[in-house]
């Protein structure tokens, strides 16, 4: 094969959700790499490896310097920014300011069953007020901190549920009502596209589902998989990640 006939490398970002870490990835990563691409898989602080960091005063801006920081230590740009989950916050954040002071920094954004904010919006704003009411009552119990759920209602099972019971870790609460303001216009301007994961649909990201097939620009892609593709699907969901950018 000759060079002219591979695809362009891209360098791809990727973002857990709450109660993950860069772990989470470990099955796509290998595989990204071995297509030709640049990745890292950002664990944000207080989660995965970095759970020893958790505090009370966590909140979206530090995760949001989490990715901004590895893109600018790491000098890279024309990126696929991924989030997964909660981790849409946090990729919809560091576009902004990634791309306010370079518009070459972000090639293309990938909404993983991920909370897709409008300007103004928080993390748990389009939730219903019995699922706030919840969470707060569990943070509030644990030191601002929320605890994970079983990770079958994520529609995992048998060794993949364990995994994540053995990994997940409580995830720093501070976020969940504090508002992104961005520019939305801004990353209005770069493919989108948004992996909808609906056998089981998880339920909080029920609003997204519905947001992002009435907003311009967005691509959707349905998974007959759960909420943690990566981990139930990950070949499909790899197909997906690399048609995402042009």
């Amino acid at each position: 094969m000759s060079s002219n006939s591979l695809p362009a490398a891209k360098p791809f970002v990727l973002v857990h959700g709450a109660w993950g870490g860069a772990w989470i990835w470990r099955r796509i990563v290998g595989a990204l790499r071995h297509a030709g691409h640049e990745v890292h898989a950002v664990t944000l602080t207080g989660d995965g490896e970095r759970a020893h960091l958790r505090h009370p005063g966590i909140d979206l801006h530090a995760h949001i310097a989490d990715v901004t920081g590895l893109v600018r230590a790491e000098e890279l740009r024309d990126i696929v920014l991924v989030g997964h989950s909660y981790g849409g916050m946090v990729i919809t954040g560091a576009a902004d300011r990634l791309l306010a002071t370079d518009p070459d920094s972000v090639r293309a954004l990938v909404y993983v069953d991920a909370m897709v904010p409008l300007p103004g919006e928080g993390w748990g704003d389009a939730h219903a007020p019995e699922i706030v009411a919840a969470r707060r009552a569990a943070a509030a119990a644990h030191d601002n901190a929320l605890p994970p759920p079983d990770p079958g209602d994520f529609g995992l099972s048998g060794n993949d549920r364990d995994w994540l019971l053995r990994r997940q870790v409580l995830h720093p609460f501070g976020a969940y009502r504090q508002a992104l303001h961005f520019d939305g216009d801004r990353l209005a301007r770069l493919p989108r596209t948004f992996i909808d994961c609906t056998a089981p649909a998880y339920p909080t990201i029920d609003a997204m589902r519905q947001r992002v097939r009435q907003m311009p620009g967005f691509r959707v892609v349905e998974m007959k998989t759960g909420h943690c593709p990566m981990v139930s699907a990950p070949q499909e969901l790899l197909r997906h990640l690399l048609d995402a950018a042009p």
